[in-house]
């Protein structure tokens, strides 16, 4: 997957997720996405360089960077719990889809039981 595919599919997975919220709270240059309040992922270029940061279950995590050349510890954030995405051929949709729905998850089970059902479509 280019760097263009990779944001543009990014971007609308993150969207068909329910109650996100798309933001810019650090400038232009930066897609925001959150749940409840907290961010999910971060769309943007470092050096020219097309990358998405999502968080991510720690296992799943070392695991992902193991298997996919393309996936690396979160640039820029908490190096366990958050991984970044770069383009490459072995990023599918499919894979994309799954790592974003997983961060979409992430989130909204931090967040207190309350909102969880208000989030979680049953």
């Amino acid at each position: 997957m280019d760097g263009k595919t990779l944001h543009d599919c990014a971007k609308r997975l993150a969207l068909e997720l329910p109650f996100t919220e798309h933001c810019w709270p650090f400038g232009p240059e930066y897609d925001v996405f959150k749940v409840g309040g907290k961010i999910f992922m971060l769309v943007f270029e470092h050096h020219g360089r097309p990358l998405v940061n999502l968080k991510s279950d720690p296992q799943k995590s070392l695991l992902n960077q193991q298997i996919y050349p393309s996936i690396e510890p979160g640039y820029h954030m908490n190096k366990k719990h958050w991984i970044s995405v770069y383009p490459g051929d072995d990023i599918t949709e499919s894979l994309l889809t799954d790592l974003v729905n997983d961060s979409w998850h992430q989130v909204v089970d931090a967040l207190p039981k309350r909102e969880q059902k208000h989030l979680r479509p049953v």
